[in-house]
């Protein structure tokens, strides 16, 4: 059977026939919105980015106000001076992908217009390989948490952000002292971060199971982000696909972002994102 070339419109129709199946919808952006919300975990939260073991929020990539970092509210902000004022970081040190539902709940509170998520890296980075977060009940508490957003926010702009890379920061920091420091004395990550320097082939398979339970982890992100329909956006993997370097995480702990990361992180986050 031939198709003949007669527009673009003609031409979906007639994909949709062959292939029994919709096309996906694909929503312009609209103008910048006025008010944002953050959900996610310590990353989100700027830990480590200004001090000692604390939350700096005024330095996260997605809402924070610090001029330098240059984050999703203040990119926002020079082309919508609305949103200033509007903006709430929901996110939680220590958050899994399990306390998202509540985290939007909140944020159906708060009537945000623009939500970003980053969520995933603690559902890896755990005390051992066997703790980490199976990819199905990741999936269930992410639908969960989009299911809230959906039904509370219908015309709300939600960007899923990708999990960094976890094997990108084993191999920019196996060969600091201080960042094996750290990770032993913290326990930092032991399912990726253990036995930092071992070549053996346990270790080196254990590191390799681990990163790709993240890229599951980012493959339901970007299959939950299809569902939820127009006014969804996955990054695209660009956070994970991301070659970081050791300078632009904390030396505090050697896993968080520092301000330097959280300005990256911010960068290529909304360059993935709805393009405003």
């Amino acid at each position: 059977m031939s198709v003949s070339w007669r527009g673009p419109t003609v031409l979906a129709a007639t994909l949709v026939a062959l292939l029994g199946t919709a096309l996906p919808a694909h929503a312009a952006a609209g103008p910048p919105p006025g008010s944002i919300a953050s959900m996610g975990d310590s990353i989100t939260r700027g830990f480590n980015a200004c001090g000692w073991f604390v939350d700096c929020p005024s330095r996260s990539f997605s809402t924070g106000s610090t001029t330098a970092v240059n984050s999703h509210y203040l990119r926002i902000r020079a082309k919508n001076p609305a949103i200033d004022g509007h903006a709430s970081n929901d996110a939680r040190s220590g958050a899994k992908v399990a306390d998202m539902p509540g985290q939007a709940a909140t944020v159906v509170s708060q009537r945000a217009a623009y939500v970003t998520i980053l969520i995933g890296a603690n559902d890896a980075c755990t005390s051992s390989e066997a703790s980490m977060t199976s990819v199905a009940a990741f999936r269930g508490s992410l639908d969960s948490a989009l299911g809230t957003l959906k039904a509370g926010l219908p015309d709300t702009k939600v960007l899923l952000i990708s999990v960094p890379d976890l094997k990108r920061l084993w191999q920019v920091g196996k060969d600091s002292s201080g960042a094996r420091t750290a990770w032993g004395l913290f326990s930092i990550c032991q399912s990726m971060l253990a036995n930092p320097t071992s070549t053996a082939a346990a270790d080196t398979a254990r590191r390799d199971r681990v990163r790709q339970r993240v890229i599951d982890y980012n493959g339901q992100l970007a299959a939950a982000c299809t569902a939820y329909g127009a006014n969804c956006k996955y990054d695209g993997g660009a956070v994970f696909g991301y070659a970081f370097q050791l300078s632009q995480i904390s030396t505090w702990d050697y896993f968080h972002p520092n301000a330097s990361g959280q300005a990256v992180l911010a960068t290529v986050s909304y360059g993935a994102g709805f393009g405003w």
